[in-house]
């Protein structure tokens, strides 16, 4: 089996990435997927944050008001780390479920958006990180996601430097250009991917 960290900047096109080593083969446990699972109504972890921050942040039928709460935690990193120290260990938790049900043999990519942040390489046999400049992260945000630039710049801001995560990568996939220049940075990737399987 191989472990791979996969991260990048909000907006850097690291779902198209991951989906694209799932459409190669990978079995992706997806650390955004998880987040909204242990939060769901009814979970130990939502009844967590409705104490930690109140009901305000539920919306009318209960869920998680994942904007509101958003508005609350990425502006003030005190209150950010206490909502990081009631969901990171439920989806760590997950994470182990998740890894003990892939095949044997598999190459397992986790979709990590803050692990440069979180210090989490160690866990990984390799790290990959999807990077872009952020003007393209930028207009990413605005024009396809309908993000003002300022919520988009604080987004940009709250997450590691460009500088920081390419520190921690074994392998970068530039995504300044085309799609089509993407997935041939995936075929390359993915056939990297398997030759360190093969090796392991």
């Amino acid at each position: 089996m191989l472990k791979v960290g996969l991260t990048g900047g909000i907006g850097s096109g690291k779902s198209e990435v991951s989906r694209g080593l799932v459409a190669r083969g990978a079995v992706l446990i997806d650390s955004d997927a998880m987040a909204r699972e242990v939060v769901e109504p009814g979970t130990p972890g939502l009844a967590a944050i409705v104490e930690e921050f109140g009901p305000g942040v539920l919306r009318a039928d209960g869920a998680l008001d994942r904007e509101k709460l958003g508005s609350i935690v990425f502006s003030d990193p005190e209150k950010l780390a206490a909502l990081n120290g009631i969901t990171h260990p439920l989806i760590g938790a997950r994470g182990q479920e998740l890894l003990a049900a892939a095949p044997e043999g598999s190459i397992v990519v986790y979709d990590v958006p803050l692990l440069a942040e979180n210090r989490l390489k160690p866990l990984y046999d390799l790290v990959v990180v999807v990077d872009a400049p952020v003007e393209t992260q930028l207009d990413r945000l605005t024009s396809q996601r309908g993000m003002t630039e300022e919520a988009a710049g604080a987004r940009i801001a709250a997450q590691a430097t460009r500088e920081e995560r390419r520190a921690i990568a074994d392998h970068v996939i530039d995504n300044s250009g085309t799609l089509e220049e993407l997935h041939a940075h995936i075929d390359a990737l993915w056939a990297d991917l398997q030759k360190r399987l093969a090796a392991a």
